[in-house]
């Protein structure tokens, strides 16, 4: 369940490829993803997978488990916070603050490429992973930025 407080971005993350993604304040959103970020596998590249973002609550869990993960470990593009985006679905839209809207496409699974923190990340983090999402209105984003959830059908807040 959501909770009352506003949901905003934590952290904005990029990276030339590879995780960890490095915090920035400010960023140009295209429907390609982020200036100036870029992925190692192709695999994670295409209009449908230009971002993903996952909780800040989801990091704070995984480091009471042991994990050393903080905003952008795992490579996410956005570290939310008061959002619950696990309990999201694909079809819903994020609308930021400053006028970027994006559609959430597909639940982020777990790759290889998580062993570089455990090797054990990969399996304790399923569904606690985010979401890919498309952007449907790009422009800027910036750190701190409240975010609103549009439902999918009748394009309301929920």
């Amino acid at each position: 369940m959501m909770s009352d407080v506003t949901p905003s971005i934590l952290s904005l993350n990029i990276s030339p490829g590879g995780i960890p993604k490095t915090p920035v304040e400010i960023v140009q959103v295209t429907t390609e993803g982020f200036a100036g970020d870029s992925h190692d596998h192709d695999k994670h590249n295409g209009p449908f997978m230009a971002l993903s973002l996952l909780d800040i609550e989801d990091y704070q869990d995984l480091q009471a488990e042991g994990y050393d993960v903080f905003p952008g470990a795992t490579g996410e593009n956005i570290t939310c916070q008061n959002l619950s985006i696990d309990e999201l679905q694909i079809g819903d839209r994020l609308r930021f603050a400053g006028g970027v809207e994006v559609e959430l496409t597909k639940k982020r699974k777990p790759c290889f490429v998580l062993d570089a923190i455990d090797p054990r990340l990969k399996e304790v983090i399923v569904d606690r992973c985010g979401f890919l999402a498309k952007v449907i209105i790009p422009g800027e984003l910036r750190q701190g930025e409240t975010i609103e959830v549009v439902g999918r059908e009748f394009g309301v807040s929920s």
